[in-house]
């Protein structure tokens, strides 16, 4: 059995490196049963090892051909001490030694010789608490494709004669409905067409903003802001989580009348100008995010990766938390317009066009004298709205932790679990050592913007901020400032 790949799909394949390595991961912590003996995570080791009869794409390898990527094909056998692995720590509920571990985990490629994924369990010599760190390749799918797939695998009930972990878990095919090959490349040509109309215009009216004719519109590639969390990628991770009360955000968001998402980025956004400050980074630009973009239609199950990832600008130059929400708000929805008039292709193609010339700098090693597409690449995905447990272990957090698109900065991916958004990111490792205050900061910057709804005089404390023109070159002469102590404020 084989399985066709499409073009973006592909593209993971052909941009990854042992520098910047294209698979997803998660971080997932469960709470052992009450009578779990000393021996229970062998025995579920053992037990995982034995389901080696996998289900595509888990059973599956990639057929090259000078390294191209052509199709995926069925293996006849597993490795299974390969695909399911232990590790031990101390104790797992130590989240800062449980995130350095995760990051040696995540830093190494999968072998491309062997399916493209991995299950590693981690437990601790002391504690009830144990992890498992989820390895697959993005070239299977973006993140809510794995996610319905790894939901597949838990259940809403704790048991063990049932379980069965996602790798085997049959999923229902659908049978796509046949054309005759004439209509097919008449509806294929006419696709091509329309995409390429839109394409065009995506690009005539960023000519148009370059040349200030146009404004109000999405931000012109290779604009962003440097900073020390961008630049060349390189091997070496650091990785860090933390929990935000997703229930607060959406009675904040009607409140404020923005989405959840616009909201997480304000606190994303002053989380990290507060983390910069700190290191003696302030700016006189505001910083950019990536913003990744669902194209599949409502009720749309295709696997793969059908998603467009675009920058957005972030706010500046303003004290009161709520105003600078009001300028991501903006600047987000002129991002959101311009996806809803193209088609989706064609925003997919646009990605694919801009990250091929990131690529390129990173290929030439030259990301650090160029300016980055964003500072950070932030996803929200949506997870089980209620308790799930592996076998008989519950399930309490789950963190996913992303790639490194090429020019750095910090991926930021947050699944909701009940009530809570796990948040987790991940950096490369070039001029920090860790990322823990910043994701204490997004909390703390969270409780400040829900405290400006009832007081008006909440600020930020500006960081040293200065608004100026952002459509410059993509060589950045100035691209910050160090800051003596004196002007450190906190938020």
């Amino acid at each position: 059995m084989k399985r066709s790949i499409r073009f973006l799909d592909k593209t993971f394949w052909i941009t990854e490196s042992k520098d910047n390595p294209k698979h997803v991961a998660s971080l997932q912590l469960l709470q052992k049963p009450d009578d779990a003996g000393e021996s229970y995570i062998d025995e579920l080791v053992t037990r995982l090892r034995t389901f080696s009869d996998a289900v595509p794409p888990f059973n599956m390898i990639v057929k090259t051909f000078l390294g191209f990527p052509l199709w995926l094909r069925c293996v006849d056998k597993l490795d299974m001490n390969y695909h399911v692995q232990v590790r031990e720590m101390e104790d797992v509920s130590d989240s800062e030694k449980l995130n350095e571990l995760v990051a040696r985990l995540h830093e190494p490629r999968l072998d491309r010789d062997k399916p493209l994924w991995q299950f590693i369990v981690i437990k601790g010599k002391q504690g009830n608490r144990f992890a498992i760190y989820v390895k697959i390749h993005h070239m299977y799918g973006d993140g809510a494709s794995l996610v319905k797939w790894f939901q597949a695998g838990y259940l809403p009930e704790p048991q063990q004669a049932e379980f069965v972990p996602v790798w085997a878990v049959n999923r229902p095919s659908r049978e796509k409905p046949t054309k005759g090959v004439l209509a097919t490349a008449l509806v294929k040509t006419w696709e091509f067409i329309v995409v390429m109309a839109d394409l065009f215009w995506i690009l005539l009216r960023l000519f148009l903003k370059i040349i200030r004719v146009n404004r109000e519109y999405m931000p012109i590639p290779f604009t962003g802001t440097k900073t020390m969390l961008t630049g060349q990628v390189k091997q070496g991770r650091v990785v860090s989580t933390v929990d935000i009360d997703f229930k607060r955000v959406k009675e904040l968001s009607k409140k404020l009348r923005a989405t959840a998402n616009e909201v997480l980025l304000c606190c994303f956004d002053i989380g990290i100008r507060r983390y910069l400050a700190d290191e003696g980074q302030i700016f006189e630009r505001a910083l950019y995010t990536n913003m990744p973009i669902n194209l599949r239609k409502p009720g749309e199950q295709v696997s793969g990766n059908k998603i467009a990832i675009v920058p957005v600008k972030l706010a500046h130059g303003e004290n009161d938390p709520y105003i600078r929400l009001r300028q991501i708000i903006e600047n987000h929805r002129i991002v959101k317009r311009a996806a809803k008039r193209s088609h989706p292709a064609a925003f997919s193609s646009y990605t694919i066009l801009i990250q091929s010339f990131a690529l390129l700098f990173e290929v030439l090693r030259i990301s650090d004298l160029v300016r980055p597409i964003a500072n950070i690449l932030i996803s929200n995905v949506p997870g089980p709205s209620d308790v799930r447990y592996f076998g008989d272990a519950k399930l309490e957090a789950i963190y996913p932790i992303s790639t490194i698109v090429p020019g750095g900065g910090v991926n930021i991916t947050l699944l909701t679990y009940g009530d809570m958004a796990n948040v987790g990111l991940v950096c490369s490792d070039r001029k920090i050592k860790s990322l823990e205050s910043m994701a204490h900061y997004f909390n703390d910057a969270f409780e400040l913007l829900e405290k400006s709804v009832s007081d008006y005089d909440v600020s930020i404390q500006d960081i040293g901020e200065r608004v100026v023109s952002d459509d410059k070159a993509i060589v950045d002469d100035h691209p910050y400032h160090h800051i003596s102590e004196e002007h450190h404020s906190s938020v």
